[in-house]
């Protein structure tokens, strides 16, 4: 139990959220990263640690870039699911109820 408290306690930080969310798709530097998650490379390269030590993130080293990416799809589908009861909050006809085929949230 307590190893699934600390995972759900890397996952209650919005940049964090959308690193994973950044990652579901693709192997990304740092710089990348914070571009798309809109902060600063030194504020994202602290929580990729943080999310590396958890062994959420898995590193690649190219030349002097290291690239990031997801240690398998279980982190990505615990924040869809998250993303998905929290639209529950706002309607009783959430959007993922709605389509055919529900989309994963946006990193946004």
């Amino acid at each position: 139990m307590e190893l699934t408290v600390e995972v759900f306690s890397m996952l209650a930080d919005a940049t964090r959220v959308r690193i994973i969310l950044a990652l579901r798709d693709a192997e990304l530097p740092v710089n990348s990263l914070a571009e798309i998650v809109d902060k600063s490379p030194a504020s994202v390269s602290q929580h990729l640690a943080k999310l590396r030590l958890a062994r959420i993130v898995l590193t690649r080293n190219e030349g002097t870039r290291i690239f990031y990416r997801l240690a398998n799809e279980h982190a990505s589908l615990l924040v869809t699911e998250a993303m998905f009861q929290a639209e529950h909050s706002l309607s009783i006809d959430p959007a993922h109820h709605r389509a055919a085929h529900p989309a994963t949230p946006d990193v946004s």
